[in-house]
């Protein structure tokens, strides 16, 4: 991944993050990279807890820049029917985004939404949404 792949937004853990760094080849530019976080707490889903993305970000963002670049955070919520209620979890990664950033940080990246919830990630400030249900239908 760390040769074929400009952006991995699956990170959730800094021994996933130093080996990118490690195997990134010196003549390819930054492997661009989000955090993981399971914003909804389902013990189904992968991703970092919200409470512990602060010290992985740190220390993500402590690694070779010339290797890895921390980007921003990335979310699937719990699906919802209700508007609303898709929107809460959504604000919720923004507002952590925002945190690390009056932290020092300077992420820019939300990869947040798809198809069902496209609306409302894009209304809680989503820069990178995944829309495949939508153009390849159900699986």
């Amino acid at each position: 991944m760390a040769e074929a792949f400009d952006w991995v937004q699956s990170v959730d853990r800094l021994k996933t993050a130093q080996r990118l760094a490690d195997q990134r080849p010196a003549w390819l530019p930054p492997l661009q990279l989000c955090l993981q976080v399971n914003i909804s707490g389902e013990a189904s889903k992968s991703g970092v807890l919200p409470a512990e993305v602060p010290a992985l970000a740190a220390a993500v963002a402590a690694l070779p820049h010339e290797r890895v670049q921390l980007r921003g955070l990335m979310a699937i919520p719990e699906p919802a029917a209700d508007p609303q209620a898709q929107r809460a979890p959504h604000r919720a990664l923004n507002e952590l985004m925002q945190t690390l950033n009056a932290r020092g940080l300077a992420l820019d990246t939300l990869s947040m939404g798809m198809s069902a919830d496209l609306e409302a990630a894009v209304a809680e400030g989503a820069t990178l949404v995944r829309v495949g249900t939508a153009i390849f239908g159900s699986r």
